[in-house]
């Protein structure tokens, strides 16, 4: 997708170790800074569980946990 457009992006990653099947898919949305946004969701009753952390020349990416237990991925490019 071209920045500017609207639509959704995705991309499929492998974990090491990680889960198969059941709760395996963890969603990642976009935003500005997501160390600002994994912050505001610990605010509002939501646990952080990775912290901001570089992925290399895709940006950064943060996990947190809501107030129901799904995990949630965060990912910005600054």
């Amino acid at each position: 997708m071209l920045k500017g457009q609207m639509g959704a992006s995705g991309a499929l990653v492998k974990m090491a170790d990680g889960p198969s099947g059941g709760n395996a898919v963890l969603v990642y949305f976009s935003c500005a800074d997501c160390a600002v946004e994994a912050a505001r969701a610990a605010s509002a009753g939501g646990h952080l569980i990775r912290e901001k952390m570089s992925i290399g020349p895709y940006g950064f990416i943060a996990l947190i946990r809501d107030t129901e237990g799904n995990m949630i991925g965060l990912h910005s490019m600054q």
